[in-house]
């Protein structure tokens, strides 16, 4: 029924039902929508951001508000639904197909095993590398984001690589970016399925993906504008104007030097394409 039809059936009944009617239809679209999904913005080598997100992932599933979790860390169809709540640490690295060497398994562990032994599922949400060098040649990649976040996107790939990924190339670049944004964005959605009022959807994923100038809120406003969304970051620092926008919420975090990723890639460049690797290193995070 549609909102026309169904605000002038209520108003032809006698008033105290009308006015009953009237506020449960207003509230219609809230009630529908009252799980949300929190996107945690980590920065891969540091300890401290896993340990805050595996730590609220325990809180909400104590408080039987946790849903799903959906990680960067796994691939799209991997998962940990079928898996019971005492599954060994072996059987949900294998659901979940998990690549040690490009992400620590103790750096994520309590992440994903804290939402396993709270009987909660665990989702992948990334692209394959194949399905990546296919992005890259995808033109209709090009305008799926407004113009000025596009313009955002692209000088973060760029400062991403170091300034060594040539202007040729960039394209492509954040074209992967976008669709891995677009394919998390799609497992987030496909996580609050189902999901009963105060339920919570985690993600966790590199800062860039998380932010809501840069990454998967942008691409959840099409595919679940009605799912509320709440984006947190992590910080060392404790003034407002170091804080980068497109986030809600910023958490303290110890200090730790960032690894020297540039110094590796200045090592490593031309010799092998950064289109061809995975490594975390490489994403504008």
């Amino acid at each position: 029924m549609k909102a026309a039809s169904r605000v002038h059936h209520v108003l032809r009944r006698p008033r105290r039902a009308c006015l009953a009617a009237l506020v449960a239809l207003w509230l219609w679209p809230v009630l529908a929508t009252a799980q949300s999904a929190w996107l945690f913005g980590e920065r891969h080598d540091h300890a401290d951001h896993q340990r805050q997100t595996a730590d609220e992932i325990a809180r909400l599933a104590k408080q039987g508000h946790l849903h799903a979790v959906v990680i960067e860390m796994a691939g799209q169809g991997a998962s940990t639904v079928a898996l019971p709540p005492d599954a060994s640490e072996a059987q949900v690295q294998a659901a979940l197909a998990w690549n040690d060497k490009a992400w620590p398994w103790s750096r994520y562990r309590d992440v994903v095993m804290n939402a396993v032994r709270a009987g909660r599922p665990v989702f992948g949400g990334n692209l394959s590398r194949p399905q990546l060098r296919e992005a890259m040649r995808q033109g209709r990649w090009d305008d799926t984001v407004p113009a000025a976040n596009q313009r955002r996107l692209t000088e973060a790939v760029r400062d991403g690589h170091c300034g060594l990924l040539p202007e040729a190339q960039l394209p492509g670049m954040v074209r992967m970016q976008l669709a891995r944004d677009d394919a998390l964005a799609r497992a987030v959605r496909q996580a609050a399925e189902g999901a009963g009022r105060d339920a919570v959807v985690v993600l966790l994923a590199g800062s860039a993906h998380a932010s809501r100038e840069l990454g998967v809120p942008l691409h959840l406003q099409k595919l679940a504008p009605r799912l509320p969304l709440r984006t947190i970051a992590f910080s060392s620092s404790h003034s407002p104007a170091a804080a980068e926008p497109g986030f809600d919420d910023w958490r303290p975090a110890p200090h730790e030097p960032p690894a020297d990723h540039c110094a590796a890639l200045r090592g490593a460049w031309p010799a092998s394409s950064p289109a061809s690797s995975q490594a975390p290193a490489q994403d504008p995070r």
